[in-house]
């Protein structure tokens, strides 16, 4: 069954980084679409990925939330995405989670969750002010 195990959470300070990793088994990076969501305390998780990327395409995607701070990107061989977090803000701490899509986008990503099957547990960024 697909796994995705994400790591590379803590806490940090505004303006700090941070990189997270998420490592798929049982499915390939390389296939389709990986995304990043976020759940902010006391919030409901959004509904949108704030970051993906479309490995067929090579395309990326962000939200102007994490635009310009974020980057998104993927390592074939060690079957794992990484979004690698600048200039953080106090605003990004969440539980962040990486999921993965169906085998069937050839250009962009899906924008919803829901187009999104497989999911990781999370891992807790904090960033203090």
């Amino acid at each position: 069954q697909v796994q995705l195990v994400e790591s590379g959470g803590g806490s940090v300070q505004a303006g700090g980084s941070l990189r997270l990793s998420c490592v798929a088994s049982a499915y390939t990076v390389g296939s389709s679409c990986m995304g990043w969501f976020r759940q902010a305390p006391g919030k409901e998780r959004e509904g949108v990925p704030f970051a993906s990327i479309n490995p067929r395409s090579d395309n990326t995607f962000y939200t102007d939330s994490v635009k310009g701070r974020f980057t998104i990107s993927q390592d074939n061989a060690k079957n794992t995405v990484y979004l690698q977090m600048n200039s953080l803000k106090p605003e990004d701490t969440a539980m962040y989670y990486c999921a993965a899509s169906a085998p069937q986008y050839l250009i962009s990503c899906p924008s919803l969750y829901k187009n999104y099957p497989y999911w990781g547990q999370g891992t807790q960024v904090t960033v203090s002010s």
